[in-house]
């Protein structure tokens, strides 16, 4: 059967489809065995490389957990700085005011255009220097800034977007109504703008968390990867289980967030599915109809 966006596939086509998923399972068990069979033959799947991570918790209490707690701390500041201050970036870059615009504009293209891991050098020397921050927490803040002044910069780029995105019939009906400006944004677009933008923020912040390990490799800060090095001198050299662990440990910190926001973003799509807002007296204080209550189609 066929559709209005594709062919149905002929016989051959479908024997054909058939002989490369066959051929590409084949390959992709080859190259596991190989792999595997390659770790055997240097030892890196015995027992008594695995057993600190597995059948004890002192790797996990004295480097594993340390190295984690320093990692979500670095990504919770950053995080709880960057969304607000990107929101904020975002929003005044659609400003009607030029003098407000451009600067903004400046501002988040310079810093979008820096690789991270220069910021955060940046910011070290800045602290070293002109600041009376220890030494040992100079790094943890030179992580933050760097992640802050970059992600910041992007979640408003993606604010923008996202409100942009919105049909513009949105906007003006809710200046029809009397609203103003500050009140279509805060009551109409963004409600609106969060839902779509919500996948690309939850991309960012699980930027920020893996980009938190650039502080480990460059800026001496204790964090997750950083903990590798040590563990893995202090068990034998088990360099592949120590990275293994640590990698397991990043994908079900990244799953969790990834899993939390694809709820959420389900939760508010079956939350605006009514036929309506009504937005509350306070909304529409000050506009010319007062006999009616303001309502706009979400």
């Amino acid at each position: 059967m066929s559709s209005v966006l594709y062919d149905a596939q002929g016989p051959r086509a479908r024997r054909r489809n058939v002989l490369y998923t066959v051929l590409f399972l084949l390959g992709t068990v080859a190259l596991l065995w190989w792999v595997f069979s390659s770790l055997e033959d240097k030892g890196q799947l015995a027992w008594d490389k695995w057993k600190p991570f597995l059948g004890g918790t002192e790797a996990w209490s004295t480097y594993i957990w340390p190295g984690l707690r320093n990692t979500l701390e670095a990504a919770a500041l950053s995080m709880a700085i960057a969304l607000p201050l990107g929101a904020v970036l975002g929003i005044a870059r659609l400003s009607d005011h030029a003098w407000v615009r451009v600067p903004v504009t400046i501002v988040v293209e310079f810093f979008r255009a820096i690789p991270v891991l220069v910021l955060m050098i940046f910011g070290l020397a800045l602290f070293a220097q002109y600041t009376n921050v220890g030494s040992d927490d100079r790094p943890l803040y030179a992580v933050i800034t760097g992640l802050v002044l970059y992600n910041a910069s992007v979640l408003a780029e993606i604010v923008r977007a996202g409100i942009l995105s919105l049909p513009k019939g949105q906007s003006e009906a809710a200046l029809a109504t009397g609203l103003r400006k500050n009140q279509v944004m805060r009551f109409i677009l963004l409600p609106q703008a969060v839902t779509a933008m919500l996948p690309a923020i939850v991309s960012q912040l699980v930027v920020i968390v893996k980009d938190t390990a650039l502080g480990g490799a460059v800026l001496t800060f204790p964090e997750l990867l950083a903990s590798v090095s040590p563990m893995s001198s202090y068990y034998g050299a088990n360099t592949i289980a120590s990275f293994t662990i640590v990698a397991l440990v990043y994908i079900v910190i990244n799953f969790s967030l990834t899993t939390f926001a694809g709820w959420l973003e389900k939760r508010l799509r079956r939350g605006k599915r009514s036929s309506g807002a009504v937005l509350p007296p306070a909304a529409v204080a000050g506009t010319e109809s007062t006999g009616t209550a303001a309502s706009l189609t979400v």
